[in-house]
């Protein structure tokens, strides 16, 4: 009996567990099991198509080098660039891919064309001018989703991140977004008369052809620079013709910009002429603002890879010049007030008051170019320049040889004051970046660069329209400048 006992005890001893088993240790409840995430059962049990774990592995590990996470084999990552197809988010997300790929926030750099090309033919902002604004809104942002749509490619092993390649904005879409934005400036300025019409479709076809065939050309900056004169010139354009129109209809008669029937080409090519007369003063002042866009698309040729440092200098140094331009002559309207003599330094020819003798007076527009004929519809009289004219003297000599005296006298001047210090703006916001560019050629410098020139468009923008006689519409262009900046830590401008 007593040997049965000890073998029944050995039996009951042996089949006792040793050290922990399944996780539990001798004279302790183990934790209540719980639901396996991948498989739905309890415990442990492996789910469907996942291996089973190795010799020395614990449960939920993988086998191989990789991290063990517990959700089986990795997938293969994709290839750099490479498009998976596109990526469908929240509305929120889709609507920031669109921002991205408009660059909204270098939106605000385009209103100012036109209100600065109003201001250059002596014109009050009026439904010309908002209707060109609204087209140039659109072509600005045509071009914007042209742009990506064309270098989908490039950017797809530069750029990954942008909303083409990273399947976030399918390439039809942009290019429909194109065509529509395309057609909606043209529709807007047909609106304000045939003119205006005939200024948008150049500025249209100058924007596809840069961004599909000469983007990567030598005369890709000359392209852009085109671009942005001829908005300035839209805005001109569209708001004389509108004026012109105006008036017309208030006389009993067809407006300049609704087509009629009957017309002779004698009175289409009067028309024609009636328009384009009072437009020349804003050439000098798009011309600037082109220049101005020629340096910033070529120093954003190397915003991918960097490695320039000629060309920031360069732009530098053409900015410098822009500014003296700009600040270099006298207007003699809105708050500069009539003209009056300005102390000259010794030898440089003075400015009188019109009608001192010895002197000849030459009527100007923008910059020293001729204003337009008596009668053609201006607001207010041109302004008038009077000076002593030596004989043999070169005007470019000149001008310089009165940029002394007219910042001496700017202080009994509050336009000039302005103009000034929407200039200084200007070159405050430009020349920083691309100093920094030049001494450092890094892509991001060189974005930086770039943005920073997209921006400084704005106070330019400003110190032309000041300049013109125009400090209010100066003024609320330059309030654009908080708007832009804020946007752009958002959404990138370049």
């Amino acid at each position: 009996m007593r040997r049965r006992l000890r073998t029944a005890l050995a039996l009951v001893l042996s089949a006792a567990p040793t050290g922990r088993r399944a996780g539990h240790a001798h004279g302790a409840a183990g934790p209540a099991l719980t639901e396996d995430r991948l498989s739905g059962a309890r415990g442990t049990a492996p789910a469907p198509g996942r291996p089973e774990p190795g010799p020395g592995e614990r449960p939920g590990s993988r086998s191989g080098g990789g991290p063990k996470t517990g959700r089986g084999p990795a997938r293969p990552a994709p290839e750099a660039g490479r498009r998976t197809g596109p990526v469908r988010g929240t509305p929120r997300e889709r609507l920031r891919a669109w921002a991205e790929l408009l660059r909204v926030s270098a939106l605000f750099s385009v209103p100012g064309d036109a209100l600065a090309g109003a201001a250059a033919v002596g014109r009050r902002p009026g439904r010309g001018t908002v209707l060109a604004v609204g087209a140039s809104l659109c072509l600005y942002e045509a071009g914007m989703a042209l742009n990506d749509w064309a270098d989908r490619d490039e950017d797809a092993v530069d750029r990954p991140h942008r909303p083409i390649p990273s399947g976030r904005v399918s390439p039809v879409a942009a290019l429909g977004a194109a065509g529509a934005l395309t057609a909606a400036g043209l529709a807007l300025a047909a609106r304000a008369g045939r003119p205006a019409l005939t200024v948008a479709t150049g500025l249209a076809a100058t924007v596809w052809a840069y961004d599909l065939r000469l983007k990567h050309t030598k005369a890709g900056p000359a392209a852009m620079a085109a671009a942005r004169s001829l908005d300035l010139l839209l805005g001109a354009t569209a708001t004389v013709t509108a004026a012109s129109a105006g008036r017309t209809a208030g006389d009993g008669g067809r407006p300049d910009n609704v087509a009629g029937t009957g017309g002779t080409s004698a009175t289409t090519a009067a028309r024609t002429s009636g328009v384009l007369a009072p437009v020349l003063p804003a050439l000098p002042a798009a011309l600037v603002l082109g220049a101005h866009t020629y340096g910033v698309t070529a120093v954003s040729r190397h915003e991918a890879q960097g490695g320039s440092t000629g060309t920031p200098l360069a732009v530098l140094a053409t900015t410098a010049a822009l500014a003296a331009a700009v600040a270099g002559e006298r207007r003699g309207r809105g708050l500069s007030g009539p003209a009056h003599t300005i102390p000259s330094a010794p030898g440089a020819p003075a400015l009188t008051t019109p009608g001192a003798p010895g002197t000849r007076h030459v009527a100007t527009g923008a910059f020293g170019a001729p204003a337009h004929a008596p009668g053609a519809g201006h607001a207010t009289p041109a302004p008038t320049r009077t000076t002593h004219a030596p004989p043999g003297e070169r005007p470019a000599s000149a001008a310089f040889a009165r940029l002394p005296a007219l910042v001496a006298g700017a202080a009994d001047d509050p336009g000039r004051l302005l103009t000034l210090g929407l200039t200084a703006a200007y070159v405050r916001t430009a020349a920083p970046p691309l100093l920094h560019a030049a001494l450092n050629p890094s892509p991001p410098l060189t974005q930086r660069a770039v943005g920073g020139g997209i921006r400084a468009m704005i106070p330019l923008q400003a110190a032309l329209a000041a300049r013109a006689g125009a400090p209010v519409t100066g003024l609320a262009v330059m309030g654009l400048v908080p708007l832009a900046r804020s946007l752009a830590r958002k959404v990138s401008p370049t």
